[in-house]
């Protein structure tokens, strides 16, 4: 039996109040979850600006080295 399967049991032999509280604590649980940005993806910080960019390496064509070209220097 997993443990949602468990909690789902137990919930149903609680009075309705009781019923009522444990929903709020879920929500509480959830809205806790949400606030801190965690979740099942890995974390902004947890990824480098090269894996992020990985897709779009070398789908633009253009001179070979922009930076000692003196028409692409702003």
């Amino acid at each position: 039996m997993s443990i949602e399967e468990i909690i789902i049991d137990k919930v149903r032999i609680l009075p309705p109040d009781r019923q009522q509280e444990t929903l709020d604590f879920v929500e509480f649980l959830l809205a806790k979850i949400d606030k801190q940005g965690l979740s099942n993806q890995p974390q902004k910080s947890d990824i480098s600006a090269l894996t992020m960019a990985q897709e779009y390496i070398g789908c633009v064509e253009s001179a070979n080295d922009l930076s000692t070209n003196k028409d692409f220097l702003a």
